[in-house]
């Protein structure tokens, strides 16, 4: 290990082997740390909090701080990270809320930049993307490969699809089904993300797919439940557009549209 005699590190704290630690940083009770971990300059991380191997924090980040919620009453609620994501300058990430299930969850690989705020009781799956100042209210979940533009701001209990994509400034009040661009205040659909697609591997034929899928939910004319219906015969040869199905059909706030 390697800790700046500036740092405040409490006791309890388990720090693996490989980590490093920044001058003027403090780490509180009842934080694990992972192997290969480098938190920098000036960052407060408070416990419960469980961090996985090779992540890196930059300055001015704070981590598993109290939740942002009036309801919260000290419980001990917790906040855990998976491995090799990238946290930038300022960003922050509380803890969960016993009535939200007790626990933030951040999966793998994602890709968190300046002034992102991740609120209490969020669950970031793996390989998503956040711009600068992208903001997610409580209990907003987040699939694999999403990206949320610059300042995104996403309403509590929101679900954002894997392979979405939010552009600049957009406001989300309802969920992003997968494989779609949002934009505007509020956020309404723009196209398939198939570059984004193209990007991940997709072939040429499940974009296709995909695109009949999209025009079928947003521009047939039908209703949510009957695009739904055509989809689910769909989805029987493709995967792909099962994935889809299965978002819509478990959409607590109704999608965008």
């Amino acid at each position: 290990m390697s800790i700046d005699p500036r740092a405040v590190v409490d006791p309890s704290a388990k720090l693996a082997s490989g980590v490093s630690v920044g001058a003027y940083t403090i780490i509180g009770e009842r934080v694990e740390i992972g192997a290969g971990t480098t938190i920098g300059s000036h960052v407060v991380i408070k416990g419960p909090t469980v961090i996985g191997k090779e992540n890196r924090f930059y300055s001015f980040s704070s981590i598993g701080d109290d939740p942002q919620d009036k309801k919260y009453a000290g419980e001990q609620t917790r906040l855990e990270i998976g491995d090799r994501n990238v946290i930038r300058e300022y960003c922050t990430i509380n803890r969960g809320t016993e009535q939200g299930g007790g626990v933030t969850r951040i999966g793998d690989d994602n890709w968190i930049m300046a002034y992102v705020h991740i609120a209490h009781d969020c669950l970031i799956a793996n390989n998503t993307v956040f711009a600068n100042n992208a903001s997610l209210a409580g209990h907003v979940k987040v699939d694999d490969f999403a990206v949320l533009g610059g300042f995104t701001l996403v309403h509590q209990f929101c679900s954002i699809g894997a392979h979405s994509f939010s552009g600049m400034g957009s406001t989300l009040s309802k969920d992003l089904p997968p494989y779609v661009m949002a934009s505007g205040n509020p956020a309404t659909p723009r196209g398939l993300n198939s570059e984004g697609l193209k990007r991940r591997g997709f072939s040429p034929e499940t974009i296709r797919v995909l695109r009949r899928a999209y025009k079928t939910l947003f521009r047939s004319g039908l209703t949510l439940e009957e695009a739904v219906a055509k989809l689910k015969i769909l989805g029987q040869d493709y995967k792909e557009v099962a994935v889809l199905v299965n978002f819509l059909e478990h959409s607590q706030r109704s999608i965008l549209r």
